[in-house]
């Protein structure tokens, strides 16, 4: 307790204390006024400016869509023989994806790296929407000799070690990578193909891959005869510790498009700038030119994307060439919400989209409220080699593989 021998010290404190609450609640009072003033205005801007869906909504296909873009990590656990670079690996970045994935460092260390496909598994099996996804490998970048480069590779996740996951569950397709630079590139394509594989896919900017090198025209060829797309990444890459944006201009792709290689530009190009102009522009250039060229829509609901999405929806080149992809795990992240779009989305439409729990669900509900046209979530159907996928019992580990696959995957 205190004690004030002076009288005057008691009656200065309690003037001094009414004052203080006073000017607290008046700042309590400016900062309540000034947000509603805030919100106010925004409710005003968005009445005035409110544009609605880049298109009308479309209904969605009766039959479950395929997710042609779904990348996978891991740590090495189980002997899967992946590997992430330290410098990936023990940057901030990282700690989001595994959470994305839905898995833990400790529980890939304990349980292997295949509970991420349990994961993906599961949450497919749960979803409304997407029946199936294409899960990619990714091969790593190639020193001189053509030799893995595990200091320049960004994260690794081999074809034999997918190949055999996805054998194991119905709803998860083979989508393969081969480093053309490889001395048994063409083998491994090959092999890829024999073991069910329904697409290629780059990352040219961390695999040090330039397209356009008319050494890889062996590659192409091969890949034309077995009927395997090309899913490469197009625009500024920035997912990862490093990259070389030069290799992931559209304009580098028209060596296999030429070749008759069927191309799928991921990202529709987004971000990203060569030669002044703009990556996606230099992409619609070539639309006309090449009716084996496509672009999906992954990533396009980004924050960091906004606009993109709506401009591939509505400019005349994309129409027809749009396939559905979500690039996850990044739909699993905050870089995706309905509640970026306040000026396309009413109130009630992000409010029902946010509370969807399926990842993938939610992703549909997201582009078809957009705009997204039916025959976008069907295009992958025309694309992919699934007709012609080998038998889950050719693919390495067979007989396991078919053992396993009725079997619920795990939790």
């Amino acid at each position: 307790m205190l004690h004030y021998n002076n009288p005057r010290d008691l009656s200065r404190r309690v003037r001094v204390e009414p004052i203080r609450r006073n000017r607290f609640l008046r700042f309590l009072f400016a900062m309540a006024a000034g947000l509603l003033l805030c919100f106010g205005a925004a409710l005003l801007l968005r009445a005035v400016f409110f544009a609605g869906p880049y298109l009308p909504p479309s209904p969605l296909p009766q039959e479950k869509i395929i997710d042609m873009h779904c990348h996978v990590a891991g740590l090495g656990g189980g002997g899967s023989g992946c590997f992430v670079n330290p410098r990936l690996r023990n940057g901030w970045k990282f700690h989001f994806y595994l959470r994305s994935f839905g898995a833990s460092r400790e529980e890939l260390i304990e349980r292997g790296d295949a509970l991420i496909f349990d994961r993906i598994a599961e949450w497919l099996a749960r979803s409304r929407r997407v029946g199936k996804a294409v899960i990619l490998a990714m091969d790593g970048a190639m020193d001189a000799q053509g030799r893995l480069d595990k200091e320049a590779t960004e994260f690794y996740v081999p074809n034999d070690f997918v190949a055999r996951e996805t054998a194991r569950r119905r709803n998860l397709l083979f989508g393969a990578s081969v480093n053309p630079y490889r001395p048994d590139a063409i083998k491994r394509l090959r092999r890829a193909a024999a073991q069910g594989a329904c697409l290629v896919k780059w990352i040219p900017s961390i695999q040090g891959i330039d397209p356009a090198d008319p050494k890889l025209t062996p590659f192409y060829k091969t890949m034309a005869k077995l009927g395997l797309p090309l899913l490469t990444h197009t625009g500024r890459e920035r997912s990862f510790s490093r990259a070389d944006d030069r290799f992931a201009d559209p304009q580098r792709l028209r060596l296999p498009l030429q070749l008759g290689v069927t191309v799928i530009a991921a990202h529709a190009a987004s971000t990203g700038s060569h030669e002044g102009r703009r990556d996606i522009d230099r992409l619609a250039d070539m639309l006309p030119q090449f009716p084996n060229l496509y672009a999906d829509i992954s990533s396009l609901t980004q924050i960091n994307k906004l606009g993109y999405l709506g401009e591939v929806l509505t400019r005349a080149e994309f129409r027809g060439r749009l396939v559905y992809g979500t690039d996850f795990p990044l739909i699993n992240m905050p870089l995706v919400s309905p509640w970026f779009f306040p000026l396309r989305l009413r109130w009630e439409q992000m409010r029902r989209i946010s509370r969807i729990a399926n990842p993938w669900d939610r992703d549909v509900a997201l582009k078809q409220a957009l705009g997204a046209p039916t025959e976008v979530f069907r295009r992958a159907e025309t694309i992919l080699r699934l007709k012609n996928r080998p038998s889950r019992a050719t693919h390495p580990g067979g007989e396991a593989a078919s053992r396993l696959d009725s079997e619920k995957p795990g939790p």
